[in-house]
């Protein structure tokens, strides 16, 4: 109050330059925000794509009085995790996401831009024409063996695993058998994980299953984590949230590479969100993906298959998964209409949309170069998110991500 009467008993030939130098004193012992911004060399930011990683950094960037462009090469941002309202339903362009924690801050973070739904992830496989619920729990047994006590289901576990008694498992089907029995790996895992790598379940290595997670109670709940739900309204609008501010500018059917050498002289910082072996133009050579391929049609069914995921675990049907979309908020949009996805596995080639990184003993070793040949360059690229660390993240990962790269940035 004292800087407030001070101003006012200011005569009006005076007010000039005080006025100015008071108002500017009140605005930093009032604004702790401010006072810290006027300590910080302000910046200008890149930040190449306008997924999650990218989301978070710009939010981050801007709420610490930085100027931040968003440039995102595809017509829409939100990344993977983008959705489209058809018919009154949030679809999920590039299948099915469900957000799930066990990271409290990180759940805390997303809060303020959506509210979250109780969806929880319960899918249910399909092997020719039969129907298990996942993951492998009570229910499942009961379904595969007619089984109704968890002493029961491990007998049989134990039984058929016994087939690999003192074997060093040498590829995934073997490493699967020893840890489930032949049973639950020829219905639930082969088909469906020979599709998503294109390759025969003996070529792949053993170490890609680490473990199988068994529940012997009757729960279909997929995750453990103590979180789990999904924005409502979709999560474009969550990103949409995220990157609402005066300093940020968000740029679409925009693409880094077409100017590259123009942005890294433009700005300050960039960071890059892409894969990063692209960033430097494939020089130590290309690192492997896997992609996908969606076919969304809209159905005149209001209720199409009775469950928002359901796995398709044989070989000969050529998707991995059916996708229906409503059911992720719990039948909303027209009654009398569905939206589905059905989900394929593809080979990926420069050019191609990468989604998963292909992290085996190759490829790591390459990606490794590929960070010390990062770390060499100066300062001025940030690189992040699944594709820039050539990592799979979840949701919940790619967040804490941003938020440790926001941390080491700014010195917190």
């Amino acid at each position: 109050m004292v800087s407030v009467q001070f101003i006012l008993a200011i005569g009006e030939d005076q007010k000039g330059d005080q006025l100015d130098q008071a108002k500017a004193w009140y605005r930093q012992e009032a604004d702790p925000l401010l006072n810290k911004r006027s300590k910080t060399s302000m910046s200008k930011y890149l930040v190449v794509g306008a997924g999650l990683f990218g989301a978070v950094f710009a939010r981050e960037a801007a709420k610490r009085g930085h100027e931040v462009t968003v440039i995102e090469k595809r017509d829409h941002i939100a990344g993977n995790i983008y959705t489209k309202e058809i018919d009154g339903i949030q679809v999920h362009q590039y299948g099915a996401h469900i957000f799930h924690t066990s990271d409290k801050e990180v759940w805390e973070y997303v809060q303020q831009f959506a509210e979250f739904n109780r969806y929880t992830n319960n899918p249910v496989a399909n092997y020719k024409g039969h129907m298990y619920n996942l993951p492998f729990n009570m229910n499942t047994f009961a379904q595969m063996w007619g089984i109704r006590t968890p002493q029961e289901a491990l007998d049989k576990i134990n039984e058929q695993r016994a087939e690999m008694a003192g074997k060093e498992p040498q590829n995934l089907e073997e490493q699967a058998i020893s840890l489930i029995g032949r049973d639950i790996y020829e219905k639930l895992i082969k088909g469906y994980t020979e599709k998503q790598w294109g390759r025969k379940a003996t070529e792949l290595p053993a170490f890609i299953i680490k473990r199988v997670p068994v529940r012997l109670i009757y729960d279909n709940n997929y995750f453990n984590d103590d979180y789990q739900g999904i924005p409502k309204g979709g999560y474009t609008k969550l990103v949409e949230n995220m990157l609402k501010s005066d300093r940020i500018t968000v740029e679409t059917n925009t693409n880094f590479f077409d100017n590259k050498d123009e942005y890294l002289k433009n700005f300050d910082k960039v960071v890059y969100t892409g894969p990063i072996d692209e960033f430097f133009d494939y020089q130590l050579g290309e690192l492997e993906y896997r992609s996908l391929r969606f076919e969304t049609e809209e159905v005149n069914v209001g209720n199409y298959q009775g469950n928002a995921v359901i796995n398709y675990t044989d070989a000969e049907t050529p998707y991995t998964r059916v996708i229906e979309h409503k059911h992720f908020e719990f039948g909303k949009g027209d009654p009398d209409k569905s939206v589905i996805t059905r989900e394929y596995p593809a080979n990926w080639s420069k050019g191609d949309e990468p989604y998963y990184p292909v992290n085996n003993d190759k490829n790591n070793a390459l990606y490794a170069q590929y960070k010390d040949l990062a770390a060499k360059e100066d300062a001025k690229v940030i690189f992040g998110g699944r594709l820039g660390q050539y990592k799979y993240y979840n949701m919940d990962q790619v967040i804490r991500a941003a938020l440790d790269a926001v941390s080491t940035e700014f010195g917190e």
